[in-house]
């Protein structure tokens, strides 16, 4: 059967998947409110398309902190891609490199990230950060990043705590013995890594806007900070350095009743005034989502659960075909709406 938009492979990955695994994939927390309105807060836009406009030449690329990629969507952080595919995240970074596009690597990855930068050495790749309460691990984990090619630091700002999330809780959601967090492989073999591979507790909760600035005293890379939802913390976020914003609810797996992360986008970008970089990851599902989101001030958007999706279908292949399908209908809602570039 051909796969024809991104709910092909959602159903493709539903029914080969583990019940687990794909449960793990698709939980929101809680009552699932915000994640399901992620995808339904694009239904409420409208376009108002001008005729007219001669689209016989048109250009989908744009660039991330001075980094040409081929359109507007690129892979966000999404865990343990190996759940999906033999090769994981190696896969993720060849797909993304394939298409020229920026892929943000998990901290919660199963391979390494030697191996995801060898996997891909010509890739554009940033890297999601979540501080260890040991500091010396997060800051040795951000040196090799650095040393490893990434381009850009992404922090992770709306999770002191894991989302109740109770699909979860009720398969008692563990790695297979086989897998690990290949961050910190080795590090807590005499701990027991009962919350998603690491031990209960690995994040630090006191983390605050400070540690925007001792990130900056330990890399180069620019500071891209992931999980705003709101003006003040936009505000607050550029005052502090960072070079970019995402905003992001964490795919709904965090605060259950927080905002769709497209009706949050208004209030950001006007507040931001092209200060930094505005980008948006959550509920991306066609090509004209990802219009709606450049139309009302994102640069860029990310996906999450549909790149999963494509590596349960084929692959570096399989993933590959999701960014196509989402390029081709962007470019197609841009020739629709009246602007070529």
């Amino acid at each position: 059967m051909p796969m024809i938009c991104l709910s092909d492979f959602e159903a493709y990955a539903k029914k080969h998947l583990p019940k687990m695994t794909w449960e793990f994939f698709a939980a929101g927390a809680d009552e699932c409110c915000t994640r399901d309105d992620n995808l339904l807060a694009y239904k409420r836009i409208r376009f108002r398309p001008r005729m007219l406009q001669d689209m016989s030449v048109m250009d989908t690329r744009t660039m991330l902190l001075g980094t040409e990629i081929s359109f507007p969507v690129g892979i966000a952080p999404t865990s343990f891609h190996r759940l999906a595919w033999p090769d994981g995240e190696k896969s993720t970074a060849r797909a993304a490199e394939a298409m020229n596009t920026c892929y943000i690597t998990s901290t919660y990855s199963t391979c390494t990230v030697e191996e995801i930068a060898a996997a891909a050495p010509n890739g554009f790749r940033w890297f999601q950060l979540y501080i260890h309460r040991n500091r010396a691990l997060s800051e040795g984990l951000v040196r090799r990043v650095e040393a490893a090619g990434f381009q850009g630091l992404v922090l992770t700002a709306d999770l002191p705590y894991t989302g109740k999330r109770r699909a979860d809780i009720r398969n008692n959601f563990q790695l297979p013995p086989h897998m690990a967090v290949k961050s910190f492989e080795g590090v807590f073999e005499e701990e027991s890594c009962s919350e998603y591979g690491l031990p209960p507790n690995f994040i630090d909760p006191s983390i605050s806007w400070n540690d925007i600035y001792w990130l900056q005293s330990l890399t180069r890379l620019p500071i891209i900070v992931k999980g705003i939802l709101t003006k003040e913390d936009a505000d607050l976020a550029v005052r502090h350095g960072v070079q970019g914003i995402i905003v992001s609810n964490h795919g709904g797996r965090q605060l259950d009743g927080g905002p769709a992360t497209i009706d949050a986008l208004i209030e950001i970008v006007d507040t931001v005034q092209d200060r930094v970089e505005v980008y948006l990851d959550g509920g991306i599902r066609t090509g004209s989502d990802v219009l709606k989101a450049l139309a009302l001030g994102a640069k860029c958007v990310f996906i999450g659960r549909p790149a999963l999706w494509g590596l349960t279908y084929k692959g570096e292949e399989g993933l590959r075909e999701v960014l196509q399908i989402l390029h081709d209908e962007f470019r197609l809602s841009m020739a629709l709406a009246g602007t070529a570039k």
